[in-house]
């Protein structure tokens, strides 16, 4: 999860005419968004918008004019994998189904856009991208505020003022959309979903939403190329992200090898204790050797 802000000079109606592959025109830089040669869009919904937002071009107009500031937030970008051992139609249904249950239900506004790239042979990288704005919609159709002022108190409750004489306070979210835990509840979510899916088909797979850290797994995890980088990568141009995952993924498979060796080799010493443990079949020389010696301790002289 990302944010589009105007601070990185970025444009939300630019931002939604990619995801969707249309032409959007913005207001407030006064130009045209146009991807509608752009390939791979599967299909693109706008869910629980007020009826006047029901439009794509009105509803991302609509979020840059409510935000004044040259460095504003506007709205929350998600890209999240399909997978590959679902059709297409399970995809977007699961898709929908994760969007309604999950961000919908919170009163939020869903722009979300199913991606399949054309891509001739290796594997196919399915996905969906969501955009939602950071500002919540009222009832009425206004848009409500991103933060409300906590006040901070003293002991006996009178505001407490700043060297200025201004009351102190704490911006606190009107949402918990933007939390880490919301995400991460999110993230665990989908990963629900999707495994319950894999049951449901009798497919021996599974998905993890934490990160190889958290699951235990001594592996380093490859960097998100993007679009742009892929692109690059497709024409034969080696970029600085495409080397580190080259990188990353040929010591991957040096430190999975080595951890295979030095299995085997645990297994072998294994193999070595269990074998010298059991009782061995004595030897012509260790049953000489023990006969002699029982019969020298019954002897009556050494010489006999």
């Amino acid at each position: 999860m990302t944010q589009i802000k105007r601070s990185a000079g970025q444009s939300v109606v630019a931002s939604a005419a990619y995801r969707s592959g249309e032409k959007l025109h913005s207001e407030y830089y006064g130009e045209d968004s146009d991807y509608t040669r752009k390939g791979g869009v599967v299909c693109s919904e706008i869910l629980l918008p007020p009826q006047e937002y029901a439009d794509r071009q009105t509803l991302w107009n609509a979020v840059e004019k409510a935000e004044r500031g040259k460095n504003a937030q506007l709205a929350y970008s998600f890209d999240i994998a399909l997978q590959n051992e679902f059709s297409m139609q399970e995809n977007i249904a699961l898709a929908r189904q994760f969007l309604l249950e999950n961000f919908v239900s919170r009163g939020m506004v869903v722009d979300f856009a199913v991606h399949q790239p054309d891509k001739e042979g290796g594997i196919q990288n399915p996905h969906f991208h969501v955009l939602c704005p950071i500002r919540p919609v009222l009832p009425d159709g206004r848009w409500g505020n991103k933060q409300r002022r906590e006040y901070v108190l003293d002991d006996e409750g009178n505001r407490v003022l700043d060297r200025n004489g201004k009351p102190m306070f704490n911006a606190v979210p009107t949402t918990d959309w933007g939390s880490p835990e919301t995400l991460e509840e999110w993230r665990e979510a989908w990963c629900r979903m999707v495994n319950e899916k894999f049951a449901k088909k009798g497919l021996d797979v599974r998905i993890d939403h934490r990160s190889y850290v958290r699951q235990g797994i001594d592996l380093i995890p490859t960097v998100h190329e993007g679009p742009t980088v892929r692109q690059m990568e497709a024409k034969g141009i080696r970029t600085d992200k495409g080397e580190l995952n080259r990188w990353i993924k040929a010591t991957n498979r040096l430190m999975l090898d080595i951890k295979k060796k030095i299995k085997s080799l645990f297994g072998w010493i294994s193999e070595v204790k269990e074998e010298l443990s059991k009782p061995k079949t004595p030897s012509l020389a260790d049953l000489l050797i023990s006969y002699y010696q029982d019969r020298n301790a019954g002897a009556w002289s050494q010489k006999a």
